[in-house]
């Protein structure tokens, strides 16, 4: 009987329009791609879907950024389409790759040549299996149509599972043109937002033995807390054993900056008060961190030695990878908070520890007053434009990041009020990421304000989206940083190697004017002064905007000195 009821719900569909019904009944709102020839028949199908919203972008390397951001805003999966074999699919590989270093569930779609042909003759060939192996959680090439629904699941449920990351499946044309019959059911996605697990009772309790001898703790969280938005948990148990929060990199916006106990974030692109409570601890709760590269860069330089590490992961392997701990617990971090918390609310606890939080609040007031104290020189100085942004953002902008040591030093120096709000290519090191990220973001968060920070060559590889956020009326505003120079690589020159200067320099068009050519807003700023009136503008306008801000070129920093200590200046 039920065999035969599934036989006349079933309908003879193509491959193509058996993943576009995939697609929908994992309640996708969004689509970012670019047409291409060998998806036709999934482009001819969304045509057709009026509740998905396809987004045509302008590379797919940006596209998978879109989506990656579009992931991390809105704790479900980011979907991108390559509608061409071969280099539509190689353009990817960035983006993808930058959605793996950043744990973000993106699902990865491409065309592959027929199943018919072998890769060394086929037209725009490439053995997109192996391609995208090592750096997604899961790749697919799909073999029959009839499997196409059941891989779609498989993909949204891995891509959401802890931890989560990219997975990616390839449609040969062949499969997406042929019909088979399909029974889709629209009612249930494959994937759940959230997946709470507990720690086990035996490592709450060892845990807590180390808390209750503690004199100088603190708290890190990391993208465990920060995405699924549970830092009241943090801070309860913050509370309670009246120990600072410090932030993993990358990971500044996990709790409210105007917590009194948040120090903001450790490690050599943190703050000096976070980052010296990380060098003085006696016992580290880490909280859905690593601890990882950008946090540590794997050296005790940057974390106390003889602390007591309690590490609370959702990977098994992360559990002490970098650093030793005391106490490994595999299971969502904010659970894990929840039952501390409960365990020991009537414990005592050392006296000292009122001292070290005490001398705490008093070093970060006075840090907060110091950098305040940023004097507006001309040409304009990074943490001069910072202190400007810092009074005008609203509370509940997102603020998107490039790699480069500008950006870099953005990274601490801006305050984050409402979790997610921070977007950065973390381990990955991306420049070219910050615009095409902050697209995805407004997509997935229409009523924040978004801004992208970027450098000029990192906003110059990747302008061409300009027409996408015209074309689809998704209106952020990107702040180029303009030092006309790639000024990272140009530090290390200047520092390390005499000034003997190649390929640092570069030249752009004024960014203000092309955004104007593209039908957006275009803004160009020369002395600090007329920053906030810019920023205020940009956000009144009803389009895309672009500020081009002259920064000075010789505000140069070497964040990564330890690489080059070989070298003499």
């Amino acid at each position: 009987m039920k065999s035969s009821l599934k036989e006349k719900n079933s309908q003879k569909i193509t491959g193509g329009q058996a993943a576009v019904q995939a697609l929908k009944k994992e309640k996708t709102k969004h689509i970012f791609g670019l047409i291409g020839s060998a998806t036709m028949e999934i482009f001819d199908a969304l045509y057709q879907e009026k509740t998905i919203n396809f987004i045509g972008v302008r590379d797919e390397r940006t596209g998978a950024h879109m989506a990656d951001g579009y992931a991390r805003a809105s704790n479900k999966p980011g979907v991108i389409l390559a509608g061409q074999n071969g280099p539509g699919a190689t353009n990817l590989v960035t983006g993808i790759a930058q959605a793996s270093a950043a744990f973000s569930p993106v699902v990865s779609i491409a065309g592959s040549f027929s199943t018919k042909d072998k890769v060394q003759d086929a037209f725009q060939g490439v053995d997109q299996q192996s391609l995208f192996k090592t750096i997604t959680k899961k790749t697919w090439t799909v073999t029959e149509t009839k499997k196409i629904p059941k891989i779609f699941s498989k993909a949204f449920k891995l891509a959401m599972s802890p931890r989560r990351g990219p997975v990616q499946i390839n449609l040969p044309r062949n499969i997406l043109s042929k019909s088979a019959k399909f029974n889709i059911n629209q009612k249930e996605k494959s994937y759940e937002t959230d997946n709470f697990f507990e720690g086990k009772k035996k490592d709450i309790k060892r845990a807590i033995k180390i808390i209750i001898q503690a004199t100088k703790p603190i708290i890190i969280v990391g993208g465990g807390i920060k995405y699924k938005g549970n830092y009241k948990e943090v801070i309860k148990l913050a509370e309670l054993i009246n120990s600072p929060i410090i932030t993993a990199a990358g990971h500044g916006d996990a709790i409210p900056f105007d917590y009194k106990l948040n120090a903001g974030q450790m490690g050599p692109r943190g703050n000096p008060v976070a980052s010296k409570l990380a060098k003085e601890a006696d016992v580290i709760i880490a909280l859905g961190t690593r601890l990882g590269f950008n946090s540590t860069f794997y050296s005790y330089e940057n974390l106390n030695r003889k602390a007591k590490i309690i590490q609370v992961e959702l990977e098994p392997k992360m559990i002490g990878r970098y650093f030793p701990v005391k106490v490994g617990i595999c299971a969502d971090a904010s659970m894990v908070a929840k039952q501390i918390s409960k365990e020991i609310k009537n414990k005592k606890l050392h006296s000292e520890i009122d001292n070290w939080t005490k001398q705490y609040i008093n070093e970060k007031k006075a840090y907060l007053i110091k950098r305040d104290q940023t004097l507006d020189k001309f040409p304009i100085q990074p943490t001069s434009l910072f202190k400007q942004l810092r009074k005008v953002l609203p509370k509940n902008s997102a603020i998107t990041l490039d790699a480069g040591t500008l950006c870099l030093q953005a990274t601490d120096a801006l305050e984050y009020y409402d979790p997610p709000s921070l977007f950065t290519p973390l381990d990955f090191g991306l420049v070219g990421f910050s615009f095409a990220c902050g697209l995805g973001v407004k997509m997935a968060r229409p009523n924040k304000t978004v801004v992208s920070l970027m450098g000029d060559g990192g906003f110059g590889m990747t302008i061409s989206e300009l027409s996408t956020a015209v074309d689809y009326n998704i209106n952020t505003i990107t702040i180029v940083m303009n030092n006309k120079s790639w000024g990272a690589e140009k530090a290390y020159q200047k520092d390390f190697f005499g000034k003997r200067y190649i390929g640092a320099d570069i030249s752009s068009p004024p960014f203000d004017k092309v955004a104007e050519l593209y039908g957006a807003k275009g803004f160009k700023v020369e002395r600090i002064s007329e920053i906030n009136e810019v920023v205020k503008a940009a956000l009144e306008t009803n389009k895309p905007s672009v500020i081009d801000v002259a920064v000075d070129p010789k505000a140069l920093y070497s964040f990564r000195r330890d690489s080059f200590k070989h070298r003499s200046k």
